[in-house]
């Protein structure tokens, strides 16, 4: 159910013509100690293959992020305290919109459009009222469907102890926008799961954010 009510409120959102606000949510599990911030880490690299340079951007704003926690990067991978390791995706999915529209009588038909009698005023012929209005009509009530295509976001950010590997953070945060462009949107999710870091344990926090 709640799944439903982010959507509904994402599509809300979008159609309401808000592009600059960017609603996230969060979810963090951690066995994190307030006096743990002082701490040096690194990013986890498995394959070389991958380093590319996409990825070294979202690290550095990663870096960024933490280094503001009081946390800073080591230059030796070897000595460093946290091991920080994160994912991205980036799923689009088409949505479908019903809405009841008030059209003019006449559209949809052959006779719809300019060079034709105006569908409120009719013929000014015979009437008791100075015009016929016969080829006239009311405004009806059509309903119409638009399609778009919604991105879905999702993050999910681990910081492990170096020592034993285990995880002492996992944080993931989704978020629905038209763009598809996760560059853009990257800056806005960091600093929502970052906000009130290291946050509640389990519970799922809506952020709103302005993008950058």
């Amino acid at each position: 159910m709640r799944c439903l009510i982010f959507l509904f409120c994402g599509i809300v959102l979008l159609l309401s013509g808000c592009a600059t606000t960017l609603r996230s949510e969060v979810t963090a599990f951690h066995q994190w100690v307030p006096t743990e911030n002082n701490l040096s880490f690194t990013f986890v690299r498995r394959d070389p293959s991958t380093e590319h340079l996409e990825k070294q951007h979202y690290e550095k704003l990663i870096s960024a992020e933490l280094q503001k926690l009081g946390m800073h990067e080591s230059v030796d991978s070897e000595s460093a305290q946290l091991l920080v390791d994160f994912k991205t995706s980036v799923t689009p999915h088409e949505i479908r919109v019903f809405e009841n529209v008030m059209v003019d009588f006449w559209y949809g038909t052959p006779w719809y459009g300019p060079g034709f009698y105006h569908p409120y005023a009719g013929w000014s012929g015979y009437a008791p009222y100075g015009g016929w209005g016969g080829w006239g009509g009311a405004p009806v009530v059509q309903r119409q469907e638009r399609r778009f295509t919604l991105f879905r976001y999702e993050l999910k950010l681990t910081l492990m102890n170096a020592t034993n590997q285990l995880s002492v953070y996992e944080a993931t945060v989704r978020s629905e926008d038209r763009r598809g462009n996760l560059v853009k949107i990257m800056p806005n999710l960091l600093s929502s799961i970052f906000l009130n870091f290291p946050g509640k344990n389990g519970v799922p926090v809506s952020v709103e954010s302005t993008l950058k």
